[in-house]
C-alpha cells in the first residue's frame, strides 16, 4: 500500500545541498545536491522508517498532517 507524506524541502547555503524533513516522522531526514536528488532520498529515507515502526511493533504516522509555512517579523 503506497503512503503519502509532506516534507519540506530546503536550501541551505552552508554545506549547499537541498534538506528534506518530513514533519510526520521525526527524525527522518535526508539532503541532495538537487531537488530531484533530495526527494528520492526522501523516498528511501521514509521507506527505511516505515520498515523500522513495522519491525518493532510501532504505529505507522499518519503522513497528511497539516503543515503550513508562516512569515515572523524580528
Amino acid at each position: 500500500m503506497q503512503r503519502r507524506f509532506k516534507v519540506i524541502l530546503e536550501w541551505d547555503s552552508e554545506e549547499q545541498v537541498f534538506t528534506v524533513t518530513v514533519p510526520a516522522l521525526p527524525g527522518c531526514s535526508t539532503y541532495g545536491n538537487t531537488r530531484g536528488e533530495a526527494l528520492k532520498r526522501a523516498q528511501e529515507a521514509i521507506s527505511v522508517t516505515l520498515d523500522g515502526l513495522k519491525g518493532t511493533g510501532q504505529p505507522i504516522p499518519d503522513g497528511d498532517i497539516d503543515v503550513s509555512v508562516e512569515e515572523v517579523i524580528v
